[in-house]
């Protein structure tokens, strides 16, 4: 058996996964990372948010922004026009996210610059 460092708070372990855990779960799937990035640059409509992000269909999007707007990250407004219009913005909850999508996509695009150079990963 490993003997854990003597510096170990398991409590404060359990807790960081719990967080981690937690945060996975609010952002969870394939698209919920990506409408939030969309919606970093500003206030958009749903079909102007569906042409945004790449492969989404119109029922997916749908749920992922009720499930954003659940959870305090996105604020829905109808607006009076004719036919009905929808805008979808970040609330201030949601902005809160922004430091962490960019370094995502920092991410990102450093690991794609590597794959297409061919760099080998240690």
């Amino acid at each position: 058996m490993k003997a854990e460092p003597a510096n170990f708070d398991q409590d404060a372990c359990t807790a960081h996964h719990l967080a981690i855990r937690d945060t996975m779960d609010v952002l969870s799937g394939k698209w919920k990372i990506r409408i939030i990035g969309a919606l970093s640059f500003g206030a958009r409509r749903f079909m102007e948010l569906k042409g945004t992000i790449d492969g989404i269909a119109a029922k997916m999007l749908s749920k992922e922004l009720q499930d954003l707007e659940l959870n305090g990250l996105v604020s829905r407004k109808v607006l009076n026009t004719k036919p009905i219009t929808v805008e979808y913005d970040l609330t201030e909850y949601g902005h809160s996210l922004k430091p962490i999508i960019e370094v995502i996509a920092a991410w990102g695009m450093q690991h794609r610059d590597k794959v297409i150079k061919g760099i080998k990963f240690q």
